[in-house]
């Protein structure tokens, strides 16, 4: 089974997949990596990339080529990306599809606790960014990151562990793999 989780900055989509590939066994691979990579292989800060990336789709369409021919050739995985569900359901690849989400400020508080950032700086910082991305999605996809109709699994962080959503999404996943073994499927 392919678990796609994607959510906002500091919805803790991160952790949480960590905590899923963990507990399943699963192989993991977070998108923002990717991205990170691809900056990195260009020798460009993460900022000034994200805004070649809104200039320029091909950077949009590397990533996430190399993101769906992962997904292709694996199924044990856990996947984690702010557009993964989305893109899982274009391509055809069945997966359980999870959107992680938090208020904005508990997502600002999050990520300035990670960061060592006040949390005012973060969420002007994330706020800037999504629209980055959203503009970006729209453009290129036509995606909306906050349609909820092509997710399976929606679930708002905000008042809830880690470990509490990973336990959501690891027993609807596991439910999942129960019903598709009774239906004499493969599980993915």
């Amino acid at each position: 089974m392919r678990i796609a989780i994607s959510g906002p900055p500091g919805s803790g989509k991160t952790t949480v997949s960590e905590a899923v590939s963990e507990r399943m066994g699963y192989r993991l691979v977070l998108v923002g990596q990717i991205f990170r990579e691809m900056a990195s292989e260009r020798m460009v800060d993460l900022e000034t990339f994200g805004r070649f990336a809104e200039e320029d789709e091909t950077i949009d369409r590397e990533l996430d080529a190399r993101m769906v021919a992962v997904a292709r050739e694996s199924t044990d995985i856990v996947i984690e990306g702010r557009l993964t569900g989305a893109l899982m359901k274009r391509h055809g690849i069945p997966a359980l599809k999870v959107h992680v989400d938090a208020t904005e400020e508990v997502r600002s508080r999050r990520v300035a606790g990670r960061e060592g950032k006040p949390a005012d700086v973060v969420l002007r910082e994330m706020q800037v960014r999504e629209r980055s991305e959203c503009k970006r999605y729209r453009a290129y996809y036509g995606i909306d990151p906050s349609d909820r109709s092509i997710y399976d699994v929606w679930i708002d962080s905000s008042a809830m562990t880690p470990e509490e959503v990973a336990e959501a999404i690891v027993s609807v996943a596991e439910r999942g793999c129960a019903d598709e073994a009774s239906k004499g499927g493969d599980g993915s």
